[in-house]
């Protein structure tokens, strides 16, 4: 008879809505057990009975990755009271507004970067020693291929994402010496309640199910990158070799010309 693989023990951020959500049910269904991080407790607790309902098994926590300090204590006390997370994927984020530069003010700039980048921080960095103490253990950061190419009116949503690319592109070699891999996800457009505000066209668009299952079987290869829809991201490494000027036309639609 064969064994039946182990459980891992996933931490889900930003879990209650769109590609969360759904990376949640797919990661369940597979057979791992979720940890569920989000602010909206509703939406976790409709979403951990719907799981349950599937056979899955899924648990709710109230993780607020904008609160760093609390993010990080609770997130260090939960890898101690269920025995160490196998893996912990970083995918809280918020988009940012579609403006100018001469439109964007620092607390603008702060909203997104707290979340996206010091957010993701907060979530992985308390507990990679713990991982290194294991010697094992999965980083996953879901970024963003808008992180792959200058976007003049998302200049602040793309240098959050580029950041956190920079950070876990960065620390891997250093992670996998321990044990611990990491997988960055540059997904392109996914449908949720993020991208259903974008006043603009999103090319390529992937629906929210398939988008889970594109990163689930990224995870489960421990791919080092991930980078989808496969049309999208050549288009944008195309445009990444363009003059600047040409490239800004195209990417932004003419839209810093209206700002």
């Amino acid at each position: 008879m064969t064994t039946p693989p182990p459980r891992s023990r996933v931490l889900l951020t930003g879990a209650s809505s769109g590609i969360g959500a759904a990376l949640a049910k797919e990661l369940a269904r597979r057979g791992d057990h979720v940890w569920l991080g989000a602010r909206r407790a509703d939406r976790l607790a409709s979403l951990v009975d719907e799981i349950g309902a599937a056979g899955g098994t899924a648990r709710a926590v109230a993780i607020d990755v904008s609160d760093h300090e609390a993010c990080a204590r609770a997130v260090v006390d939960l890898d101690g009271e269920i025995g160490g997370f196998d893996v912990v994927i970083a995918n809280a984020g918020v988009g940012g507004r579609e403006t100018s530069v001469w439109k964007t003010t620092p607390q603008d700039a702060r909203e997104v970067i707290d979340t996206n980048l010091t957010g993701a921080l907060a979530t992985i960095l308390p507990l990679l020693p713990r991982m290194r103490e294991r010697g094992r253990g999965h980083v996953v950061g879901v970024s963003s291929l808008a992180a792959d190419l200058t976007q003049p009116m998302a200049a602040v949503y793309g240098a959050s994402k580029s950041a956190l690319t920079f950070f876990l592109d960065s620390v891997a070699p250093e992670l996998e010496a321990h044990g611990v891999a990491v997988t960055i996800v540059h997904p392109g457009f996914v449908k949720s309640e993020m991208t259903a505000k974008n006043g603009f066209p999103m090319p390529f668009i992937v629906e929210t199910d398939a988008a889970a299952r594109i990163i689930a079987d990224a995870m489960a290869k421990r791919r080092p990158w991930l980078r989808f829809p496969l049309p999208l991201s050549m288009t944008m490494g195309i445009a990444g070799l363009l003059p600047r000027a040409l490239r800004a036309k195209i990417v932004s639609g003419g839209a810093a010309k209206r700002a």
